[in-house]
């Protein structure tokens, strides 16, 4: 009865959150030779059909602005009208533009003004980066989500303030686009459909849920009154030799009216062809192209009234590949290939009531399928694994035993309210439901190894399949206030977040029975229900006005994320269950991974439109998901013996200072430099770590240690120079201390050299360092009015650096085969042209 009370209650509510896509724009308008405040200056955004009026005190305000670019036009019986281009306006924020007019006694023409980004941005209290897709372009990156590593506290891999990887929230136009049960970004999207996203590092408001560590929003475009086209292409094989991925990528868009001020169309579509950095070797084992993908989107909004737009998009993404690995050089048909195709379907309806109200609603259906080997289950050679050479170095013959089909559905309704309660008061509040529907049938064989990575080619192999179909649904409502006492120099953030999940699942009930000193037995005694899982998460914020130009944010919130469906239902409804063979099992019981974070920032604007920050942060994370292993830690007995169940104990902790130095506006040089000092420790850097150190024989971890993205010291560069109009140059540094690794040396791959002791993390391996180039040339011909030609080069990796990317337990570059992989990609570079017209 709870259950169904709660989903009424969110249905009622006209469901979920509609996470920011919109923003306001706001401010006054004043006589430029008097100072005085002017009421009833017209104010229209171009393009949008929206604008307002400015009262009696001079202040206009336009609710529910889609985040994008935007020119602003204001006029006035006698006054000279102005024209601001270059008004951006970005998602949750408030967009402020303070105009001087000029006064005229007869008509003349338009003054146009360039609007500038705002310094410091002190609407959102936690650590938040808001880019447009005119900065993202320039950048040395393949898509706009990339330009998330480039940020502070920011791994290359996408690990967010100590955090894991899985543990930030993806959102396109503010509904996730998610893999619910292996983690991370499941689509992707061409960069002309993008107008713009904010990346949140820090604390993030009550709007946003399921997430640990950041949430990363992706806003797109909307066709305008102007037809517009764009066609890019690019290829890194022009010059031959060896430093290529013989890469092809192609994107088309376009966009504009399909009928004059009420219906706009937006469509993009994008592909990549590719043979991988292991084109040498894959090219004498399996047909070229060994990656596609294709990225398409495709938007239609209707405009009914300038106050009521209705939005219907897709998007599809498709991936198709193969993996690499080194053991298997000489047989890589022997890996299977991988698919990945994701597809979304969704209504938005934008409406503003009043100057006061406003409120955004939304209807989705996502789905994703993933698969993984080639045709049906029945022609998986189980019982015949794959051979080794004679020193069990390299996989010589058969097929990997991996086959997997698994789909994932969800239903999203999403409900957003944002309400003024006067100029300096404005509450925002919203619903959400979600129902999945996830099936997943894996069949997957591993061969024991030692820790060193030798198999152990006399035991059975370790069992992983699994079979699942379930329903859970999760939901949450919350409300979000938020404060401006522009006389105290103060603004006051404060939410509070309700979130539930109902697994529809049971935990089976499992007794060890003892056979020997080394050996369990299980029996399957029975299922418990899996509980209702709920949680309440407050946010709060402040930001402080401490002097002229400078600011000080306080920022503490309480934040949560559901374990990925893997962990509460692999493994849970196999037979084998009851007779122990399944080596890692579900756990539907599982409580939410929750995370209390705080953090200290002072920003202060310096001449030249410099900006500095100094950042501290803490957090504190409790039940991580890990498995807890009921087999022994001197036994090497799993499968028939034993079995590894996903529990919640683990803890986290990760703390730093970030500085920084922005320049986001300027002539010809803009940019960014930072310095991070970051500990990032726990007790399980995995949720797998507690099943294979037991499966090793060594010790369970009884310590905090460095997790494997403990970067100590991290220095990051981006440095966009424009020396002539038509020129850009941008340059990207990165730069980190060695991350850990566990150093427990081997001479047999059996045995440790002298009864070493196992101590996880212990050494470091070296420092990396790495710089990628763009640059850009634009050509406007004379015979082609309104187009321009782009030709770039992208070169990543400039200097060739050889930087490490893992060790093996002696020490070793890319262990005992010296596999290349062992090393980062090296230098790669790309031609292209772009024309828009």
């Amino acid at each position: 009865m709870k259950l169904i009370s709660l989903v009424l209650l969110c249905a009622g509510a006209a469901m979920h959150l509609y996470a920011g896509t919109s923003g306001i724009l706001e401010g006054t308008v004043k006589d430029r030779r008097t100072g005085e405040l002017l009421p009833g200056v017209n104010v229209v955004i171009v393009g949008l059909q929206r604008g307002g009026t400015t009262d009696t005190a001079g202040h206009y305000l336009v609710q529910n602005v889609r985040a994008g670019r935007y020119d602003v036009r204001m006029t006035h019986v006698g006054y000279r009208p102005a024209m601001i281009r270059g008004v951006t306006i970005h998602p949750d924020l408030r967009t402020r533009l303070h105009a001087l007019l000029e006064p005229a006694d007869v008509s003349l023409e338009e003054m146009v003004i360039i609007q500038e980004k705002p310094l410091i941005q002190r609407d959102v209290t936690g650590t938040t980066y808001t880019l447009s897709v005119e900065e993202t372009d320039v950048l040395p990156i393949d898509n706009a989500v990339e330009a998330l590593r480039f940020k502070p506290g920011v791994t290359a891999e996408g690990n967010i303030r100590g955090g894991k990887t899985s543990e930030v929230l993806y959102l396109v136009d503010g509904l996730p686009v998610q893999d619910v049960l292996s983690g991370g970004l499941s689509a992707k999207l061409p960069n002309s459909s993008i107008t713009g996203m904010s990346i949140y590092t820090g604390g993030f408001e009550a709007e946003y849920g399921n997430a640990l560590s950041g949430v990363v929003n992706i806003v797109t475009r909307t066709g305008s009154d102007d037809h517009r086209f764009f066609a890019r292409g690019d290829h890194d094989h022009l010059f031959g030799g060896m430093q290529n991925s013989k890469a092809t990528e192609f994107e088309v868009s376009g966009s504009g009216p399909v009928v004059g001020n009420e219906l706009y169309y937006l469509a993009a579509v994008q592909g990549l062809y590719a043979d991988t950095r292991w084109w040498q070797e894959f090219q004498h084992a399996v047909p070229s192209p060994v990656e596609r993908t294709l990225n398409a989107f495709g938007k239609i909004d209707y405009l009914f009234t300038p106050s009521f737009r209705v939005s219907v998009q897709g998007l599809l993404s498709d991936h198709r590949w193969r993996d690499y690995e080194f053991a298997w050089r000489y047989n890589l048909d022997g890996l299977p290939p991988q698919v990945r195709t994701s597809h979304r379907l969704a209504v938005m309806l934008s409406h503003s009531v009043s100057d006061g109200f406003f409120y955004t609603a939304s209807l989705s259906r996502y789905h994703l399928r993933s698969q993984i080997g080639e045709g049906e289950i029945d022609s998986l050679a189980i019982a015949d694994p794959y051979q080794y050479d004679f020193f069990l170095r390299y996989i010589v013959d058969g097929k990997r035993s991996w086959w997997s089909r698994s789909t994932q559905e969800s239903y999203t309704g999403r409900f957003d309210g944002t309400f003024k309660v006067n100029n300096d008061h404005m509450v925002k509040f919203g619903a959400e439901l979600t129902l999945y529907h996830l099936e997943a049938d894996v069949v997957k064989y591993e061969p024991r190894k030692t820790y060193f990575g030798k198999p152990l080619v006399n035991e059975p192999q370790l069992n992983f399949s699994s079979a699942y179909a379930y329903r859970p649904s999760s939901g949450s409502v919350y409300v979000q206030s938020k404060t401006d006492v522009p006389a105290e120099g103060i603004l006051l953030n404060a939410g509070v977040r309700y979130d539930f999940l109902a697994p529809t699942a049971e935990r089976p009930n499992i007794e060890a029975i003892p056979l020997a000193d080394t050996a369990y037995t299980f029996v399957l005694t029975g299922t418990v229900p899996a509980s209702f899982k709920q949680q309440i998460s407050p946010r709060l914020g402040a930001a402080l006005q401490i002097a002229e130009r400078g600011y000080l944010f306080v920022n503490l919130g309480w934040y949560f994320q559901y374990p990925l469906f893997q962990y509460l239902y692999t493994g849970l409804d196999r037979v084998a269950l009851a007779r122990g063979i399944s080596a890692i099992t579900g756990n539907p019981d599982l409580e939410p991974e929750r995370t209390k974070v705080w953090e200290l920032a002072l920003k202060y604007t310096l001449p030249l439109d410099i900006v500095a920050s100094v950042t501290y942060f803490r957090k504190e994370s409790t039940n991580l998901v890990d498995t807890k292993t009921f087999v022994p830690g001197d036994s090497k007995l799993a499968g028939g013996f034993g079995f590894a169940e996903y529990v919640n104990n683990p803890y986290g902790e990760a703390r730093g200072l970030e500085f920084v130095i922005t320049r986001n506006r300027g002539e010809w040089v803009t940019g960014e430099l930072s310095y991070t000092y970051m500990v990032a420790e726990g007790v399980s850097g995995s949720s797998s770590d507690g099943f294979y150190v037991a499966q090793y024989g060594l010790p369970p971890g009884r310590r905090v240690y460095p997790l494997s993205w403990d970067q100590r010291h991290t220095v990051k560069g981006t440095l966009i120079l424009t020396p002539v109009p038509s020129v850009t140059v941008s340059s990207v540094l990165e730069w980190h201390s060695g991350r850990p690794y566990t150093h427990y040396p081997t001479s047999t791959g059996f045995e440790t050299i002298n009864g070493g002791v196992f101590v996880q993390n212990n050494e470091r391996m070296p420092q990396y360092a790495n710089v990628d180039l763009r640059v850009e040339h634009v050509f406007r011909p004379s015979w082609w009015p309104e187009s321009a030609m782009t030709l770039y080069m992208d070169c990543r990796n400039v200097l060739n650096e050889r930087n490490v990317a893992w060790m093996d337990s002696n020490g070793r570059i890319g262990g005992e085969l010296g596999d290349p992989s062992g090393y980062h990609i090296g230098r790669r570079t790309s031609l292209g042209l772009k024309v828009e017209f």
